[in-house]
């Protein structure tokens, strides 16, 4: 009884949110970015405040840059860079100041149902969307000591048979060469030597949700080995609209869900659940040579739970 008294009080304090910490202090001359994802709400739900606390936050900790892990654009993605879309769910809602900054975005499912290549050309119309390809990969200096931290953005749906194969649905994921991006994320992850590595895409390997199970298997199956193989630091994704932290006893990788920056949705804990939480939000990751971390935020701009790794 009393093991089971203490495995309960465990699992509930590992879920709790953090104390209230000094985010501003923390991640003072340190590399920092902001994570964001599933935005594409026209405004509502809570994707303005969402935002509004992006712009506050990014402007009391000096943001490099926004990474934006995919679905822009609910439901149907874009018609066209000219799409009116692309005013009411992105440029007219993160219009602060300190959020014109580069965004590196990647795919969505959402995306897919429309005009991926419309995606991938906004980088013409839009200076802050400095989207390289499909999939790419971003190195940064972190400080004067000679760290460095890689980004490794990736392309999820087509790694995803439900994707792949519904070509009604999402008709341009299929046209997409599933093991030849699997190729060059290992290629670029065998020469990488940077201190710190994040993989950055859509969908989850590890997630509590009640989307289709095939969706992680895929992912579990075609990327998780590269990430293990590899030693990732971090892999982190949206879509499942929660925030999850997820560190399996089998693998060196933190698996991150960001949660939506508009509509949340109710989450479980599940086998390595380190946080999850129902809330919208939004993460910061700050980098030094000593660590990495990864705040995990809410709209108010609440630390609801921290990632940290150390060398």
């Amino acid at each position: 009884m009393k093991k089971a008294l203490l495995a309960l009080f465990l699992i509930i304090a590992s879920l709790a949110p953090a104390q209230e910490r000094d985010l501003v202090q923390e991640v003072d001359d340190r590399f920092n970015f902001l994570i964001a994802n599933d935005l594409g709400r026209n405004g509502y739900y809570d994707q303005k405040p969402v935002a509004a606390k992006m712009g506050e936050v990014g402007e009391k900790v000096d943001v490099e840059f926004v990474a934006l892990l995919g679905d822009a654009h609910h439901f149907n993605g874009v018609a066209s860079v000219q799409d009116p879309l692309w005013m009411t769910n992105y440029e007219l809602i993160y219009n602060h100041p300190e959020l014109m900054c580069e965004w590196y975005p990647v795919i969505g499912n959402h995306e897919y149902r429309g005009n991926t290549q419309a995606v991938l050309d906004y980088r013409k119309v839009s200076r802050r969307w400095a989207m390289e390809g499909r999939y790419y990969t971003k190195v940064f200096a972190v400080d004067d000591s000679g760290a460095t931290l890689r980004l490794v953005f990736i392309d999820t749906p087509p790694l995803i048979d439900k994707y792949l194969n519904n070509h009604e649905e999402y008709p341009d994921a299929g046209k997409q060469d599933l093991q030849r991006q699997l190729t060059w994320i290992d290629s670029v992850l065998t020469v990488n030597t940077a201190t710190w590595t994040i993989v950055m895409g859509h969908h989850p390997v590890y997630a509590q949700t009640t989307k289709t199970e095939d969706e992680r298997r895929d992912m579990q199956q075609r990327l998780d080995p590269l990430l293990r193989k590899h030693k990732v630091d971090i892999y982190i994704c949206g879509h499942i609209h929660s925030h999850q932290h997820i560190h399996r006893s089998d693998s060196p990788v933190d698996y991150i869900v960001n949660s939506s920056a508009s509509e949340f949705r109710k989450v479980s804990p599940i086998e390595g659940t380190r946080f999850c939480a129902a809330a919208s939000g939004f993460s910061v990751c700050s980098v030094s040579a000593a660590d990495l971390r990864v705040y995990i935020m809410d709209k108010e701009g609440k630390v609801l739970h921290v990632v940290e790794r150390k060398k």
